[in-house]
């Protein structure tokens, strides 16, 4: 077993939560490299205060070049707001250290090419963070994708949908201000996990047209005042994507305000012959659509049939807390040149390709035309 050594820097909701994925390490059966989280670096000591629960964290610090400087971190993770994303990510390869960097990967398309620039001269192995994929539906739904069953594609919708700023009273954080989310907002917020699927099945779009929506132009401060939020909150893209030498439909959602959804993912592809449909909202259930004399949509219940494996009973349902620990298991296992065929991470080109499509889908909406993407 080889033992990796993983620095935080930016110990909110994100950072614990890949702490906690590390302590079930255990779970895992079929993987030679365990992650040991050494360090973590955030501006807040109250939020360092939290890992000094994980016995083998014995560096926390609000300066997060004390912690790339330590020669105990082989792998840096980065959870901070977009605006920080270039200088971090760049301070990170500079200082010698692998990355498993959060989406969008830079604040904006120009920040993005430059970090991945950043990242060929580097030389260091990087990788881009999107778990939805690693829902064993998800893969599956790769997996037919890949086959040929579909037959001629037809059709193709993925997306990413939240509630939770239905709730007007809710106050604002950064991710609603373009100065430190980008004025792509939500496409940068939850733009990767649509594209990433897609995006490594070869389907980049070659042209598209955006319809954006703002939600609440101002939301409380938290202390008493009000603050102006003027960030997208939903996004619809339509866009056209080439497929075996037709353009195909091809929609990505991206919202903030969804009724009804807390936090699921989901991507649906017809063809002629064969179609797929999966939602982390049913995270056990498949949908599979066959064609022969007769038409139908058959339902499989998949149970814990994740790539890594695990202790878990395959009768049982994966959550967030085991793709994240399935991510982590394809980031480390790629590193290590183990990965194989399995499904990996998002590359740093997957995640500047995201970012065109954000900045394409902008433009269209600011000038409400059709946009050409570069190929």
């Amino acid at each position: 077993m080889k033992y990796t050594r993983i620095g935080i820097i930016g110990g909110g909701l994100m950072g614990r939560e890949i702490a906690s994925a590390f302590a079930r390490w255990c779970a895992l059966t079929d993987i030679n490299v365990t992650p040991v989280l050494t360090a973590v670096a955030d501006l807040n000591p109250a939020a360092l205060e939290w890992f000094e629960k994980i016995p083998s964290c014995q560096l926390r610090t609000t300066d997060y070049h004390t912690l790339l400087a330590s020669d105990t971190v082989d792998v840096v993770y980065v959870a901070v707001p977009h605006d920080q994303h270039e200088a971090i990510y760049i301070d990170v390869l500079s200082a010698g250290k692998d990355l498993l960097a959060e989406k969008p990967f830079g604040i904006d398309l120009p920040s993005a090419r430059r970090i991945l620039a950043a990242v060929e001269t580097s030389g260091r192995f990087v990788r881009c963070s999107s778990e939805m994929p690693f829902f064993p539906g998800a893969q599956r739904a790769f997996e037919y994708a890949s086959s040929g069953a579909l037959g001629r594609v037809l059709e193709v919708v993925s997306g990413f949908h939240h509630s939770s700023d239905l709730d007007a009273a809710k106050p604002a954080n950064w991710k609603r201000l373009s100065s430190k989310c980008g004025e792509g907002g939500a496409l940068n917020d939850l733009g990767m996990h649509a594209c990433h699927l897609p995006l490594r099945l070869g389907w980049k779009p070659s042209r598209l047209f955006a319809q954006l929506q703002k939600g609440y132009a101002q939301r409380p401060d938290g202390k008493g005042g009000m603050v102006a939020c003027d960030t997208w909150d939903n996004a619809l893209i339509h866009s056209w994507v080439r497929i075996s030498g037709t353009d195909v439909p091809m929609r990505l959602e991206m919202k903030r305000l969804a009724p009804g959804a807390t936090n699921t993912w989901f991507i649906e592809i017809l063809g002629t012959d064969g179609g797929i449909r999966f939602s982390t909202a049913e995270p056990k259930t498949l949908w599979v659509f066959e064609r022969n004399r007769e038409q139908w949509w058959k339902r499989t219940e998949l149970g814990f049939g994740t790539q890594f494996k695990t202790v878990t009973g395959g009768i049982f349902e994966p959550g967030f807390p085991d793709v994240i620990q399935q991510m982590w298991a394809a980031y480390l296992s790629e590193r290590e040149g183990g990965l194989g065929t399995r499904f990996g991470c998002a590359t740093p080109a997957e995640a500047v390709a995201s970012h065109e499509i954000f900045s394409a889908a902008l433009e269209s909406e600011r000038a409400s035309k059709v946009v050409t993407l570069t190929p």
